[in-house]
C-alpha cells in the first residue's frame, strides 16, 4: 500500500511546536514517558489477554528493549504490548483525544513564566508523552502491529515533528511497537548506554516489567605490533556481546520490603506515576492483612493540580490485582474528598476482570476503602500534630529535643492545608463515618488570627468562662469577614469568631452542628444570644430600648415588607446602625448568592434587618420626613457591608444623591 499523508490536529501542531523549541531545560524526562507509555501497553496487553490468551501469541513474557546505533545516530524503545493498527495510529499519534486539551494548551503556552521543565510535567501529566521523543529527535519513526491482527497488517508511522505524518503498511512479524528516535546533532549524549542506564535507574527503576539493553564488555585495543607485546596497543573500548541484561530492578516498588527502598526511590516512583515534579509532601507504604489483603501505597502531594476543581476529571490511585495492572484513576478506592491522592493499591483478592461496576458492588473494595481513607487521614493527622512542634525549654527547665524527622513534618500541614484544605471540607457531608476525625483537621482564620491556622480545638481552649458556642461568620473574603457588622458585640467583648472564606464553608457547616460538644453558632443566624456572657444590666437595658423602640421598627417593618422577613432590634452592633440575618433554620444570603451565581434555584427567602437603637442615623429615623427613603437606605446598606447588592442600584444612588443634596 502506497504513503497517506495526514495533518496534525491543530493542538499536536501547537504542541510540537513547543516541545521542538522550548523544551530543553530537562531533557532527559523523553525517555522516562516513552518507558512508561510502553509499560502501559504491555499492562494492556496482559489485561486484554485475560479474556483471549491467544494475544500473547507466541512471546508470553513483556519486556521493554532500548537500543541505540551511534553510526545511524537513533534511539530505540520496543514494547511487546498490546500494539496498534493503523486507524489507532492515526487517532493516537495524530490527536490529543483528551478533554481538557484546551487547559493543558493554554498551561503550556499562555503563561510565560512557566518553565521548560514545568512544561515537560505537563505533557506526561496530560497523557501525551509520545511527543516528547521530539525533544531530542528532528524526526520519529513508530512501527506497530496490534496483537491478534496478521503480520501482514502493521504500520509505519513517520514524522519531522512539523504539520503532516505519514502511514503506510508494513509486515511485523512481532507484535507491539518500536519508536526509533532520529536523535538531533544536539542530542548525541543519549547514545551512549551509561547515561540510558542512568536515566532509566533514576525514573524507570518501579517499573514491574524487566527493561533491557544490549549488554557490553570492555575489550582491549589490538596490538599495535603483534610482535612486541609491550610496543602498545590501538584504544580499547565497549563492545557489544550479543546479549540482552536487564538494567532495572523489574519489580514492583510497592512490593519490596520497606526497609530495601530508599526515600528517594519512594520519591521517584510518585513522579512516574503522578507526573508531578515536586516531591510529595508525604506517604504510606503498607501490606494489610486480615479478611481482605492489599498492599497500598499512597501519597500525600505538595501541591494541588490546576484540575482538581474539574469534575470531569477522573481521580483515583491506580489499581493492580496480584500485580497485574487493572485500571488507573479507580475512584470506587478513595473518596472524592481524597481525589487529591495518588498511588497503588494491589489486591489479593479482587478477580482479574474487575470492572468499574463491580467495584462499586465489592465488599472487598468497600473495606480496602475505608481502610485507605482511615490511613491518609492518618498521615494528616501526624502531619498536624507535629505541625507547629519546635524545640523549646518547658516549664521544668528542661530542652525538648525534637527528633529530625520531626522537624521534617513541622510547617508541612499548614503547606498541606492551602492548597487541600477546601476539598478536604467536602468530607464532611460525604464522610459521616470519619466527620469527627476530619472536624480535628479543619483550620480556619479567626478575629485573633489571619492566618488560617486556629483549629476548633484551638478556639475551645480559648473560650471564655461562661461561653457556650463555637461562633463562626462566613463571607466571600477575609476582609469582608472581619469588617461584618455582625462582629462589633463580640470584638467589643473580646469574643474569637472564626472566619470562613472558602465557597464550600457554608455547605459543609450544615454537616456539622457541634465539636467535641460544644455547639456550632453562625454570627449571622438568628438572634444573639451571649448567655452568660452578656451581664444583667446589659440584658435589661436592651429590653428597655427594644420594648421603646416598638412604634418605630413597626413603621421600618412596614416600609421594608418586600425586602425584609422582620426588623428587631439588636445588642450585636456597636458602631453600624444596621445589619441583615436570617432566622437560625433559614439559608443564609451569602449561600442563597452563591446558588444564583451557579445558576441554580435558591429558595425564596428574606432576611431579617436588625438596628442598633443607639445609632444617630437610627434616632434620626423617628420623625423625618425622609423616613421611606431612609429605611430603604438603611436596608441597602446592610446589604452591602455583607458583600451584597442592592435589588435597585440606581433606586438606592437616587435615595442617597437626593439626601445629600
Amino acid at each position: 500500500m502506497s504513503k497517506q499523508t495526514h495533518s496534525f490536529q491543530a493542538e499536536v501542531a501547537q504542541l510540537l511546536h513547543l516541545v521542538t523549541h522550548s523544551l530543553y531545560s530537562n531533557q532527559e524526562i523523553f525517555l522516562r514517558e516513552l518507558i512508561s507509555n510502553a509499560s502501559d501497553a504491555c499492562d494492556k496487553l496482559r489485561f486484554e489477554a485475560l479474556n483471549d490468551n491467544d494475544l500473547y501469541e507466541d512471546a508470553p513474557n513483556l519486556e521493554v528493549r532500548v537500543a541505540f546505533d551511534k553510526d545511524a545516530k537513533t534511539l530505540t524503545i520496543t514494547d511487546n504490548g498490546i500494539g496498534m493498527s493503523q486507524q489507532e495510529a492515526i487517532d493516537h499519534l495524530g490527536t490529543i483525544a483528551k478533554s481538557g486539551t484546551k487547559d493543558f494548551m493554554g498551561k503550556l503556552s499562555g503563561d510565560q513564566k512557566t518553565t521548560a521543565s514545568e512544561q515537560g510535567q505537563l505533557i506526561g501529566q496530560f497523557g501525551v508523552g509520545f511527543y516528547s521523543g521530539f525533544i531530542v529527535a528532528d524526526k520519529i519513526t513508530v512501527e506497530s502491529r496490534r496483537a491478534g491482527l496478521p503480520a501482514q497488517e502493521g504500520v509505519r508511522w513517520i514524522s519531522g515533528g512539523t504539520g503532516d505524518f505519514e502511514v503506510e503498511t508494513i509486515t511485523r512479524p512481532e507484535r507491539g511497537t518500536s519508536i526509533i528516535l532520529h536523535l538531533r546533532d544536539d542530542a548525541e549524549e543519549f547514545l551512549n548506554a551509561w547515561k540510558i542506564k542512568s536515566i532509566i535507574g533514576k525514573y524507570s527503576d518501579h517499573i514491574s516489567l524487566p527493561i533491557l539493553m544490549a549488554k557490553e564488555e570492555w575489550k582491549e585495543g589490538e596490538l599495535i605490533n603483534p610482535a612486541d607485546e609491550n610496543g602498545g596497543r590501538q584504544p580499547g573500548g565497549m563492545v557489544k556481546t550479543g546479549e540482552w541484561e536487564t538494567v532495572n530492578k523489574a519489580s514492583a516498588l510497592w512490593t519490596r520490603p520497606k526497609k530495601d527502598i530508599t526515600e528517594e526511590q519512594y520519591q521517584d516512583f510518585y513522579k512516574a506515576i503522578s507526573h508531578d515534579h515536586e516531591n510529595p509532601l508525604t506517604w504510606s507504604h503498607n501490606r494489610v492483612e486480615g479478611n481482605t489483603e492489599y498492599t497500598q501505597l499512597l501519597y500525600v502531594p505538595a501541591k494541588a493540580p490546576f484540575d482538581l476543581w474539574n469534575r470531569d476529571k477522573k481521580a483515583g490511585v491506580k489499581l493492580y490485582v496480584k500485580r497485574v495492572f487493572i485500571m488507573d484513576d479507580a475512584e470506587a478506592l478513595m473518596p472524592t474528598y481524597l481525589r487529591f491522592v495518588k498511588g497503588v493499591i494491589d489486591s489479593s483478592d479482587l478477580p482479574l476482570n474487575v470492572s468499574r461496576e463491580l467495584l462499586q458492588e465489592s465488599r472487598d473494595v468497600r473495606a480496602i476503602r475505608e481502610g485507605s481513607t482511615k490511613r491518609v487521614l492518618g498521615m494528616l493527622e501526624d502531619l498536624a500534630k507535629h505541625d507547629r512542634h519546635t524545640a523549646g525549654e518547658g516549664a521544668d527547665g528542661v530542652t525538648d529535643v525534637v527528633s529530625d524527622e520531626d522537624k521534617a513534618k513541622e510547617g508541612k500541614y499548614t503547606a498541606f492545608y492551602a492548597e487541600f484544605g477546601a476539598v478536604l471540607k467536602e468530607g464532611l457531608g460525604e464522610d459521616f463515618g470519619n466527620r469527627e476525625r476530619l472536624a480535628k483537621l479543619l483550620r480556619f482564620a479567626s478575629t485573633q488570627s489571619d492566618a488560617v491556622t486556629v483549629s476548633f480545638a484551638d478556639y475551645k481552649a480559648r473560650m471564655k468562662d461562661g461561653q457556650d458556642a463555637i461562633y463562626y461568620i462566613t463571607a466571600d473574603t477575609l476582609a469582608a469577614a472581619k469588617n461584618s457588622p455582625q462582629l462589633e458585640v463580640f470584638k467589643k467583648k473580646g469574643i474569637e469568631v472564626l472566619l470562613m472564606t472558602d465557597r464550600v464553608d457554608e455547605w459543609a457547616l450544615n454537616y456539622l452542628q457541634d465539636f467535641d460538644g460544644t455547639p456550632l453558632q453562625s454570627v449571622a443566624k438568628g438572634a444573639v444570644d451571649l448567655g452568660k456572657l452578656q451581664d444583667e444590666a446589659e440584658k435589661k437595658a436592651a429590653e428597655e430600648a427594644a420594648e421603646a423602640f416598638k412604634p418605630l421598627l413597626a413603621k421600618l417593618k412596614e416600609a421594608l415588607k418586600d425586602k425584609a422577613d422582620d426588623v428587631r432590634a439588636t445588642t450585636r452592633l456597636v458602631d453600624s446602625p444596621a445589619c441583615l440575618v436570617v432566622q437560625d433554620d433559614g439559608m443564609s444570603t451569602q449561600l442563597a448568592r452563591m446558588l444564583k451565581q451557579a445558576g441554580q434555584q435558591a429558595p425564596e427567602s428574606k432576611p431579617v434587618l436588625e438596628v442598633n437603637p443607639d445609632h444617630a442615623l437610627v434616632k434620626k429615623l423617628d420623625g423625618s420626613v425622609h423616613f421611606h427613603d431612609l429605611a430603604h437606605i438603611l436596608f441597602d446598606q446592610a446589604l452591602l457591608a455583607e458583600g451584597g447588592l442592592p435589588e435597585d442600584p440606581a433606586a438606592y444612588v437616587k435615595r442617597v444623591n437626593a439626601l445629600l443634596a
